[in-house]
């Protein structure tokens, strides 16, 4: 009986932990890259060449450019380091052809840093890491990405975004 009520206690705390959100979503765990790393990542299997397409599973530390349609093109970003100020985040060079175009999952797990309302004027950063946490719909995502790209991890797995997680800049 007590081994029943531990189980059924520690599913509720996996439940109310997010635990359960991430398994609906059955993605893996990519290895993210450095927050504010100043180089643009690679993605050596990418032909820039040809149309604009998805980028190949992982985590790009990036920003939306557009979105339309429930697809969203984004491109990946770095972090400038400033000399008046700490510094900001940047895109690749007019020009460059450094884009992907995904669908944006029905189910995506979007994690915001400023809150859902149009305001973003509610902080809901974790401290531990400088990251969004508070879970927002696809619809939010949509709004708030669409018109202007926020710094952010965006998950990519078997050609859709699964997950976009605001990176926090003062």
């Amino acid at each position: 009986m007590r081994g029943l009520l531990a189980a059924g206690a520690a599913a509720a705390v996996m439940l109310t932990s997010g635990v359960a959100a991430e398994a609906a979503t059955a993605f893996p765990r990519y290895k993210a890259p450095k927050i504010f790393g100043t180089t643009f990542q690679a993605d050596p299997k990418h032909d820039f060449t040809k149309h604009i397409h998805s980028r190949h599973d992982g985590i790009l530390r990036g920003w939306f450019t557009y979105v339309r349609g429930g697809v969203a093109e984004y491109e990946p970003i770095r972090w400038k380091k400033g000399t008046q100020t700490e510094g900001h985040f940047e895109g690749p060079p007019e020009g460059d052809a450094m884009a992907y175009a995904s669908p944006i999952a029905k189910d995506v797990i979007y994690l915001s840093a400023y809150g859902c309302k149009p305001s973003r004027s509610e902080l809901t950063v974790s401290r531990k890491t400088g990251l969004g946490a508070k879970r927002c719909s696809r619809a939010t995502l949509i709004k708030q990405h669409g018109k202007t790209g926020h710094p952010s991890l965006i998950t990519v797995h078997k050609g859709r975004i699964v997950q976009v997680q605001e990176i926090y800049t003062p």
